[in-house]
């Protein structure tokens, strides 16, 4: 039997259902994913994924016949499960406009978990992320964001060896690029950029395409029928000046099919290209002015990081820390605080775009209450 009980809240393609763009069709909702939180429950030897709540029963149901939940554990709605369980962890899957209500009722439900596991990005404005961070600790619950690049075990690596090891020396410039929109998917460039280099924004500047393909092809709720509000989240970039002096290019408008996830940094002792969708990671050490590659095996990283190996096995990673953490044997590799420096460089790139001017970070009333929906 196993030692700990998790409940999801949402029982959408993140949390077990599979997503369209990374899964075929006809195995959405028919299939158990590794990359999900269920499947990393799945994977972990003490904790036992017991209870699943939705707004929508048909979804409910087939998230509970796919991880075999029983009838009597899907719940309609967060409130009901939280109610009604005792529960270790809880993993938050919902959309981001809705993880403040899902993080805040559950630190302070009856089900009573010692971690939360919530999904990226950790909300849709920065007043939201932190007052989630603030009811968490003020009832002892880690709250453990979803960032899953930080549970894949060669950024791990890399970030000692950047930010601990000093293998760049000081870095003056990063140049990051991957499809958009900027919720969706530059918080992960940006929660790269931050826990790499250990920094918070200082300064930013932004543009918004207004430009949003997984509407029409991951057909996302935009709004006009009645449901949730209507999506805000766009392609753009801008430039970051952060708190370490390191100036930060950032696009994210590119289609999906035309997209590489592509991340380079210069720094007074080397330089480092990462390219995540082809799988190339290189790294050059600047000896007598001249930049002399080097092979990353010398560093521990053996290969480049790619979507079916090292993504795939996050979740699985990141599971087995919610147990760390219920076990008090670890410290929170993703905390909700980290989380939020990525967060407000988004809203200040939208920000800057509709007010035509530069942001300061960190953000002012009311500018933290800025609310940029995704889903």
């Amino acid at each position: 039997m196993a030692t700990y009980r998790a409940g999801i809240v949402g029982a959408g393609g993140i949390a077990g259902l599979g997503i369209l763009g990374m899964h075929d069709e006809e195995d959405i909702g028919e299939k158990k994913f590794t990359a999900s939180h269920a499947g990393g429950y799945a994977a972990t030897d003490d904790i036992e994924l017991v209870a699943v709540a939705d707004v929508d029963e048909a979804k409910l149901d087939r998230f509970g016949d796919a991880w075999e939940i029983p009838p009597e554990r899907r719940y309609v709605g967060h409130e009901a499960m939280l109610d009604a369980e005792d529960l270790d962890a809880v993993s938050v899957c919902t959309p981001s406009f809705l993880h403040r209500d899902h993080v805040v009722d559950a630190a302070r439900s009856a089900a009573d978990p010692d971690v939360i596991w919530c999904e990226k990005p950790v909300a849709a404005s920065v007043t939201d992320a932190e007052e989630m961070v603030e009811v968490c600790e003020e009832r002892d619950t880690e709250l453990l964001v979803n960032h899953s690049f930080r549970f894949t075990e060669k950024q791990e690596r890399l970030r000692e060896l950047v930010a601990e090891e000093g293998i760049l020396g000081d870095v003056h410039s990063v140049s990051m690029q991957f499809r958009m929109e900027l919720l969706r998917n530059s918080t992960h460039l940006l929660d790269m950029l931050v826990s790499l280099l250990d920094a918070r924004a200082e300064r930013v500047s932004g543009y918004i395409t207004g430009e949003n393909e997984a509407v029409d092809s991951l057909e996302a709720d935009d709004g006009s029928g009645g449901g949730p509000p209507a999506v805000d989240d766009a392609g753009g970039g801008g430039f970051v000046v952060l708190d370490d002096g390191t100036f930060a290019t950032v696009d994210c408008t590119i289609p999906r099919a035309d997209s590489s996830m592509t991340m380079q940094f210069v720094g007074t002792e080397g330089k480092l290209y990462l390219n995540n969708d082809d799988g190339e990671w290189r790294y050059w050490r600047l000896e007598g002015g001249d930049h002399v590659e080097a092979n990353l095996a010398e560093y521990g990283i053996e290969g480049a990081w790619t979507w079916d190996d090292d993504y795939e096995r996050a979740f699985p990673n990141a599971a087995r820390h919610v147990e760390e953490l219920l076990d008090g044997t670890a410290e929170n590799r993703s905390t909700g605080r980290e989380a939020t420096r990525s967060l407000e460089i988004i809203v200040g790139f939208y920000l800057s775009h509709y007010t035509g001017g530069q942001v300061s970070v960190p953000l002012d009333r009311p500018l933290r209450d800025a609310e940029i929906t995704s889903w």
